[in-house]
């Protein structure tokens, strides 16, 4: 997968029958610009997105995280409880993975090239075309462990 540039993005919207509007285009320009390893929820980016005078709907905000999911632009994490957040879906080898304490949220990304090979592999002998392949490893930090231990 390649990274979409507004054009293609609006190229593959129209072949659904969408439009690219300036909120869409707004959004994904937020993710393209953000720091690698930066995670937004939906309400982190209308925060974000308040603070520079972006008037755009918490609704819209969520119609549009969901639709640029499904078309494999944006990757959706569940990396809190109940919170899902999303980043920009990286075409390899910028792929990776999350491992994520349950108890204080602190994620770490790692790469394993073995998963993504995995995912491929099924897909491909399914006949399905790869968007994604994501593993999130539920854990306890070794703070939080720390944490746990009786004094």
């Amino acid at each position: 997968m390649s990274l979409y540039t507004a054009a293609s993005l609006k190229a593959e919207l129209n072949d659904r029958g969408w439009r690219l509007t300036p909120q869409r285009q707004t959004i994904l320009q937020v993710f393209q610009n953000l720091a690698r390893g930066k995670h937004l929820s939906a309400e982190e980016l209308h925060d974000l997105l308040q603070g520079e005078g972006e008037q755009i709907s918490l609704s819209t905000i969520y119609r549009t995280l969901k639709l640029m999911a499904r078309m494999g632009l944006l990757r959706e994490l569940e990396l809190a409880e109940g919170h899902k957040h999303y980043e920009i879906n990286q075409p390899y080898p910028y792929h990776h993975h999350h491992l994520l304490c349950v108890r204080c949220n602190k994620t770490i990304e790692f790469k394993n090239d073995t998963i993504l090979k995995i995912g491929s592999k099924q897909a491909k002998k399914d006949g399905f075309h790869l968007l994604d392949c994501q593993l999130t490893i539920h854990a306890i930090c070794p703070s939080c462990q720390r944490a746990l231990l009786p004094v």
